[in-house]
């Protein structure tokens, strides 16, 4: 079956037998989406009239949370690679009649992205009844959403297992047993929201099902992300904020939203008066009680504290969290690229390089002698370095122009601690040193790489602090980026220089930050754990670069 980038799925069930379906319902859309499934509820919809059917609204029960939180956990589970969104435009309580009232979709509302299937869990009767419901399926979702002009339609239901005999109840379920949802005007939520996942989804769901009229989202910022896991791997906020926007435009764009950056852990909460509601989670309904508190305190009304569950991680490796979190989303990334290389057209494919750098304490040297030993050849800049400064080559010559002979031994070898006394706190005297050593520094690596392609050799691993600084990578296909905490560094050079924290602190404030690196790698590495954690990403980034070397080397001989 053809696959497409973004479907609309229609769930037609009754709301008691949906929970049922969902996990079957999923693992078929994902066989014919690939990239982002909009989820639309119409329980008891019957698409086997031959007649027009149109769009209602569904009210708000407590069973649509519980709903809303299944099928973000299953999508987890069953197909984390789709973008699923609940759509709530068509639930809400019946509004008042009104001359010329529509129902939920006066117009077709038009999404992020245009569907170009459509969907269902329908059940057929008979095969006969296909191109009948198929028919009033296309015109019952062009009625719902601007789609894409040849939309497809795929009914699931023939290959969807059967999971309880309620299917052939009457299709309008239980609904007078179905608990209404108390909603509100004014709903807020906090959150860090960076790569948007099942459970953020879920609690701005939930959150949009609650509000009425305006849902206000605060967005950590600055300090409230110092001390989250890989925090630099955490995405920008306007990225953040931008894909905020998208989603909850998608959900229910009859809401007004307002995003606000969180300096701090209360933001707009216990300032706002129109605020009737905030939800919550089992891990932060303190945050929430210290919330209302501060509310008391400022002579205003407690907030209705919602509380959803947390959505278990099936997937969850040891050194993660059990529940589905942004930092388990991070932590998975290490190893894999995060954006493609920069064009090298100028650069041999033979052999491919990686430009490995970090901080000092970062790992780096652990991180490509493991490369080392899975093939590559190393390349230390830093033993390069010494090299340069040898009696007879070109830069010893020049250093001795440049800072006189009194940083001569008496065995004409240059002291390096005497010429460190002479460039450190002194830009220009050490900028003079590096305008001298870098180039000298780059002959050799490249006469390193040379030697390495006469070998056969088919990867180099670029050993080298300043790479970035020294502006090598024009030498490098890929840059790769070891990095770790600061205080973590600051406990690794401590203990392997036998320094004072604070000289320790000091070196790594004279180096290019952990964020600054990053902005410029391909792949991120973190040491942080124990070895065998260390050895699996570096395992993954291998196995990755060796598939990516492959495909680079197949597109250039199919060009050829």
């Amino acid at each position: 079956m053809s696959m497409f980038s973004t479907g609309i799925l229609v769930l037609t069930s009754p709301l008691h037998v949906l929970p049922l379906r969902i996990a079957p319902v999923l693992t078929s859309a994902a066989q014919v989406v690939e990239r982002t499934l909009y989820v639309h509820l119409h329980p008891g919809l019957n698409l086997g009239t031959g007649g027009q059917v149109r769009p209602v609204y569904i009210p708000p029960v407590v069973d649509l949370c519980t709903l809303i939180s299944r099928l973000y956990s299953n999508a987890a589970d069953i197909c984390a690679h789709l973008d699923v969104r609940v759509l709530l435009t068509n639930v809400r309580g019946q509004p008042a009649p009104l001359s010329g009232n529509s129902g939920p979709f006066p117009t077709p509302q038009t999404l992020s992205h245009s569907p170009e299937v459509v969907l269902t869990d329908f059940p057929i009767q008979d095969s006969g009844q296909s191109s009948m419901v198929t028919q009033c399926l296309q015109k019952y979702a062009g009625h719902c959403y601007v789609c894409t002009p040849s939309l497809s339609s795929v009914l699931l239901y023939p290959r969807l297992k059967e999971v309880s005999g309620e299917e052939d109840e009457d299709r309008g379920g239980r609904g007078a047993e179905l608990k209404p949802l108390e909603t509100f005007s004014d709903v807020v939520v906090g959150g860090t929201f960076d790569r948007l996942h099942g459970a953020h989804k879920t609690l701005l769901n939930i959150s949009c099902l609650l509000a009425n009229r305006r849902f206000v989202i605060g967005v950590c910022d600055q300090e409230l992300l110092k001390n989250k896991v890989l925090k630099e791997l955490i995405e920008p906020f306007d990225r953040r904020v931008q894909k905020l926007q998208d989603f909850l435009n998608d959900v229910k764009p009859s809401l007004k939203y307002e995003i606000v950056p969180l300096s701090d852990p209360f933001g707009p909460s216990i300032t706002h008066p129109e605020l009737q509601c905030i939800v919550v989670s089992e891990e932060t309904r303190k945050g929430g009680e210290a919330v209302n508190r501060k509310r008391v305190e400022n002579g205003l009304a407690e907030l209705v504290l919602y509380e959803i569950q947390l959505l278990k991680d099936a997937h969850h490796a040891d050194i993660e969290e059990e529940k589905i979190s942004s930092s388990s989303l991070r932590t998975r990334l290490l190893g894999t690229l995060l954006k493609p290389p920069c064009p090298q057209p100028d650069l041999s494919l033979d052999p491919y390089v990686i430009g490995l750098t970090g901080g000092s304490g970062s790992g780096k040297s652990s991180i490509a002698h493991r490369l080392e030993a899975l093939g590559a050849v190393r390349i230390d800049c830093d033993q390069l370095g010494h090299e340069v400064y040898l009696p007879g080559t070109s830069a010893y010559q020049k250093i001795i122009q440049e800072f006189g002979p009194d940083i001569v031994h008496e065995d004409k070898t240059i002291n390096r601690r005497v010429l460190g006394g002479e460039v450190f706190g002194n830009q220009e005297r050490l900028k003079a040193l590096t305008d001298i050593v870098w180039p000298e520094i780059a002959l050799l690596v490249k006469k390193r790489i040379k030697e390495a392609k006469e070998q056969g050799k088919r990867v180099c691993v670029v050993d080298a602090a300043v790479l970035l600084e020294a502006g090598w990578t024009y030498l490098v296909h890929e840059v790769w980026v070891a990095t770790i905490p600061e205080e973590e560094a600051v406990k690794r050079i401590v203990q392997r220089d036998g320094v004072k924290e604070e000289d320790a602190l000091r070196r790594l404030k004279s180096q290019w930050p952990n964020a600054t690196l990053i902005e410029h790698a391909n792949v991120v590495l973190c040491t942080l754990w124990e070895p065998d954690v260390t050895q699996r990403q570096v395992s993954k980034a291998w196995n990755l670069l060796t598939h990516r070397i492959q495909k680079r080397q197949e597109t250039t001989r199919s060009s050829l």
